[in-house]
């Protein structure tokens, strides 16, 4: 499609002429969302730890794994308001950064920065965050899930701390909190400003971020993956596709949803369509 062409599209998407704000937009699924975004209409602005190569109205400097950070930056950012569409997505694997600092940025300062933002976003607006299919545990650990979703952002480090056991591999154990944080603080946001709080939960996907996780889950772990759907990992820009299509204003009744963007991986696993042998034990 050329850019005339999606940035009317945009207009039916809802997103032409729209304020978004988004995490994660120097790369991966977070660069492709910010480009299309951009082409479909939108005005985009961008908060990441590095400066993106898209182009976007403003880019603010924004470290997830540090508190302070992501105050200084949210405090910026609010001023770009009333947002139409809150993009919270950036994430990092456990290896890359270690497990806890790996829970400090995918879950703690996620749900801070999009808790800090809400006041700037419009009633009537959209969230949409990233999980994984790492979070397919979700519902067997929901008692402490819960236990930590109902903990303030501020306390989770000192929790992880103190309970190093529950931290597991650090990217599993944050993906679920943020599954059940969507579950369950969705309600509240719907009553009160009627916002939609949703997620998608991306298979292996074909980013840097992949790329850098192959090294360590190791080739057997590839070769094993099932691509039922694309016979290959999905794109950037695919996975990218999916949170904007979600985050539409028509999906008007769509709040409190993980879309599984993950080519039927997780549902085929647990009826056992698929065959497991893929998944590492979380």
């Amino acid at each position: 499609m050329n850019p005339g062409t999606l940035e009317g599209l945009g207009f039916g998407l809802g997103y032409s002429g729209a304020t978004v704000v988004l995490t994660g937009g120097a790369s991966g699924m977070g660069e492709a969302a910010a480009r299309l975004l951009g082409d479909l209409g939108a005005t985009v602005h961008i908060a990441d730890i590095a400066k993106p190569k898209v182009a976007c109205a403003s880019f603010t400097h924004c470290d997830l794994g540090d508190p302070a950070s992501v105050s200084a930056a949210t405090a910026t950012l609010r001023e770009a308001g009333p947002i139409d569409f809150l993009f919270p997505i950036a994430g990092v694997p456990p290896h890359a950064v270690g497990a806890l600092t790996c829970m400090q940025i995918n879950y703690a300062g996620t749900r801070q920065f999009t808790e800090d933002m809400l006041p700037a976003v419009k009633d009537g607006g959209a969230v949409c965050l990233i999980t994984s299919t790492a979070a397919r545990g979700w519902l067997h650990h929901l008692a402490e899930n819960l236990e930590i979703v109902a903990l303030a952002p501020s306390e989770i480090r000192g929790f992880y701390e103190a309970n190093p056991d529950k931290l597991r591999d650090g990217y599993s154990s944050s993906k679920e909190l943020l599954t059940v944080w969507i579950h369950q603080a969705s309600i509240k946001l719907a009553e009160e400003r009627r916002i939609r709080l949703n997620g998608i939960a991306p298979c292996a996907t074909g980013t840097a971020f992949m790329v850098e996780s192959a090294k360590v889950l190791g080739q057997e772990f590839m070769d094993a993956y099932p691509h039922p759907l694309l016979g290959r990992m999905p794109t950037g820009e695919e996975q990218a596709w999916s949170l904007l299509l979600l985050s539409s204003p028509l999906n008007a009744a769509v709040t409190g949803a993980v879309l599984a963007t993950d080519q039927g991986n997780v549902g085929g696993t647990i009826t056992g369509a698929l065959k497991p042998s893929y998944v590492r034990p979380s």
